[in-house]
């Protein structure tokens, strides 16, 4: 075979479940982690409930700036090997590694000056401001192994190795699962942590995995060579990742902006809604982290095939991953639909967030299937540098629509007319996704 990488001739369809599965699944643990993070915690009560979705917003800031500088590496890396260019990638790759462990340092500094200040816009509760801070301080200020975590997982998928993320991202999970449970209630003779037990065991998990990352990429990594010996930072490179991860970044910030705002608007109305609505952010992610996996497994067939101008089998990963998406998402809609209570009951919903909850999970739900083209596009867009329109779709979905329409027509019409701004912003953004595909994809395809 002329082409030894896989994703330059293996057909379309085995090849993309061959390289989402592996991310699909370690996606779904990590979903069922946090799940169970917020089960764990629930027990404490629920004001602690509610300090761990004040402090979503920032887990994930880290999240989204460390992977959206991985998925310009990624991009970049799998284009020059799609060019079969070993030594750019390398380069790449290097320069990737120093730009995330750099802005990692930022949220040492959030986590240790910025938590009280950021928490005390949203909340009177005292109770719930101590817990904030509690698990704030540990997960945001220690989040630097996951910045190296998520730079040399986004290697090994632009190589096409998706088995060894995987590993990483199980490991990491099934220890903050069974440390969970030991640090919060003072299991073994250890004493009875709370939120703060919950915190180390999220920070030992992905500690872990970053250790497990560096030794499995020394062992089995045989693309990618990085060497800091003679590092130089590359202007030239970081500018070019940049243009990817900046709107990547952004669109990954988009959520935590959305909540935290929804969370200030929420909060004037009850402190069952800012739970609720928290709880909603941790269930969605068990149907949109497997679609993610498809994403991932998508971005570097795309990237490949685009540094070998291979433009047909491009089309034909597009055309399978918006089935495998649209597929998931489906399920989602029908399973919220149809089982808000037993959903609820997970998290020890009292009576009044089960009043309000099935209605909400239910309106909530139908945001799911309609977000499938414009999640798609996203990630086509990001794949070949096309990071601006993937944040207009992303802005479109999580900010411009559902932010003034919630403001607009809670007033007049109730909780539940926040929720269905969801829907509406995702049916719009799918809409400018498909128009962006006509009119920049298509040219794409046609040169």
């Amino acid at each position: 075979m002329e082409n030894k990488n896989i994703m330059g001739y293996k057909p379309i369809f085995p090849l993309l479940i061959s390289m989402a599965l592996p991310p699909m699944i370690s996606m779904l643990i990590q979903s069922l982690y946090n799940i169970v993070d917020s089960i764990f915690v629930a027990k404490i009560g629920e004001e602690a409930i509610t300090a761990i979705s004040l402090i979503y917003p920032l887990q994930n800031l880290s999240l989204a700036i460390s992977c959206g500088i991985g998925i310009a590496m990624n991009a970049f890396i799998a284009r020059y090997l799609g060019s079969q260019d070993t030594q750019k990638a390398s380069h790449i790759a290097t320069q990737g590694l120093v730009m995330s462990f750099l802005h990692s340092l930022l949220f040492v500094i959030i986590g240790l000056f910025l938590i009280g200040p950021f928490i005390n816009l949203f909340t009177n509760n005292t109770t719930v401001a101590q817990y904030s801070i509690e698990y704030g301080t540990i997960v945001i200020t220690l989040t630097f192994g996951s910045f190296i975590h998520i730079a040399i997982e986004k290697i090994f998928q632009a190589t096409g190795n998706m088995l060894i993320p995987m590993i990483m991202q199980i490991v990491g999970a099934v220890v903050n699962v069974i440390l969970d449970p030991i640090f919060i209630f003072g299991y073994f003779g250890l004493p009875s942590l709370g939120v703060s037990g919950a915190a180390i065991a999220t920070i030992i998990g992905q500690f872990t995995a970053c250790i497990i990352s560096i030794l499995f990429f020394k062992k089995y990594n045989h693309h990618i060579h990085i060497s800091f010996k003679k590092f130089h930072f590359d202007a030239h490179v970081f500018k070019n990742l940049y243009s990817i991860a900046i709107p990547s970044g952004v669109m990954m910030c988009l959520p935590s902006i959305l909540v935290s705002v929804l969370n200030a608007i929420l909060s004037t109305i009850s402190q069952t809604s800012v739970a609720f609505f928290g709880i909603y952010y941790k269930l969605q992610t068990f149907i949109f982290m497997p679609a993610a996996g498809i994403i991932q497994g998508m971005r570097p067939i795309l990237s490949y095939n685009y540094g070998a101008k291979e433009k047909t089998r491009m089309d034909q990963t597009i055309k399978v991953a918006l089935l495998c998406i649209s597929s998931i998402f489906l399920c989602g809609t029908l399973y919220f639909f149809c089982f808000p209570h037993s959903l609820l009951s997970l998290f020890d919903a009292n009576d009044t967030m089960l009043k309000m909850g099935m209605t909400g999970l239910r309106i909530l739900s139908l945001s799911f299937i309609l977000s499938s083209f414009g999640i798609l596009m996203s990630g086509v867009f990001e794949s070949l540098g096309l990071g601006k329109y993937s944040l207009i779709i992303s802005l479109l979905r999580q900010f411009l629509i559902i932010i003034p329409l919630s403001l607009i027509l809670l007033p007049n019409f109730g909780i539940n007319s926040v929720w269905l701004t969801f829907p509406i912003a995702e049916l719009i953004a799918s809409l400018f996704a498909f128009y962006f595909y006509l009119k920049k994809y298509k040219c794409i395809m046609f040169q």
